[in-house]
């Protein structure tokens, strides 16, 4: 077996979890499959799997070894694009990770749409509301919303949305409804906490800027709770309008505040660091790029 082949067993083995699976993929009996990896392992010297009545589990060589072949076969299958030029049909696997319920609301549901435009990509979807390591997760791309931390990482700017201060008519019926930016200290806040920090948010008109400190008995790290707090009624909240998209289209969720301009929230494609990306992974991009590009600005 060769090396080109052998790198691709094993990444088939190593990202489908076992030997049989591989085997299906590569079209191609298990035993094979088997041999191939084993051919491997002595080839190299080092153990790169585990086996054991659980399953398979990759060592750290084993791990290290996946990036490793997996982006040679990329470039590989790149080079082979870019020589074919238009007559290529874009292919094989693209996996991203974004936040649960921006994937729920807005990415899942184009999904259809995509697959129909390239019919020879698959899409794995890691769903995932924190930062996640890209290259220990074997991510190819990661959508992520607000402030960029790391300075290292590869990104582009694909589209951008409003924040409004929301909440349902309910909520505002029985606590009232805030006419200036400082009432918010009176209401409970349900409180959008990724990094612990203080919630001061900063709104403007017409010139004049009022920072205000929210504050609520509610917390949570997940737009998932956000959302399922709000609509139960438990407070108001500062969020992006992806979060309430479908409320605020149905006036389930209303905005207050509205001639009060609050800080925008921007959508990032994330890139591993020193990772080109390939041509699969750009048409994903693309595609949610051209999706968002009509982004609203003013709530409905």
């Amino acid at each position: 077996m060769n090396r080109f082949t052998a790198m691709e067993t094993f990444v088939k083995v190593y990202e489908s979890g076992s030997f049989s699976s591989a085997a299906r993929l590569l079209h191609v009996g298990q035993p094979a499959v088997s041999k191939a990896v084993a051919q491997l392992e002595t080839r190299l010297g080092v153990r790169l799997l585990l086996r054991s009545t659980q399953g398979l589990t990759p060592t750290q060589a084993g791990h290290d070894f996946y990036e490793h072949a997996r982006l040679a076969l990329e470039q590989a299958d790149e080079a082979e694009r870019v020589a074919q030029g238009d007559k290529a049909a874009i292919s094989g696997r693209v996996r991203v990770c974004m936040a649960v319920t921006f994937a729920r609301l807005h990415v899942i549901p184009r999904l259809p749409l995509f697959f129909a435009r390239h019919p020879d990509i698959e899409v794995d979807i890691v769903l995932n509301d924190g930062n996640i390591d890209l290259i220990e997760n074997g991510i190819d791309l990661a959508l992520r919303m607000g402030e960029l931390v790391d300075s290292s990482l590869t990104v582009r700017k694909i589209s951008q949305c409003p924040r409004w201060a929301v909440g349902t008519p309910g909520y505002f019926e029985r606590a009232g409804t805030p006419e200036h930016p400082s009432a918010l200290t009176e209401h409970d806040v349900v409180i959008h906490d990724l990094s612990g920090r203080d919630h001061q948010w900063t709104f403007e008109r017409d010139g004049q800027r009022v920072n205000v400190s929210v504050s609520g008995r509610l917390r949570t790290n997940a737009a998932e709770g956000v959302r399922e707090s709000v609509l139960a009624g438990m407070g108001m909240a500062i969020a992006s309008e992806w979060m309430f998209a479908p409320e605020l289209a149905a006036g389930t969720v209303i905005p207050v505040l509205t001639d009060w301009h609050l800080p925008s929230i921007d959508l990032w494609a994330v890139f591993p660091s020193g990772r080109q990306s390939n041509a699969r992974t750009r048409a994903f991009v693309d595609f949610i790029e051209t999706e968002f590009a009509g982004a609203r600005s003013e709530p409905r």
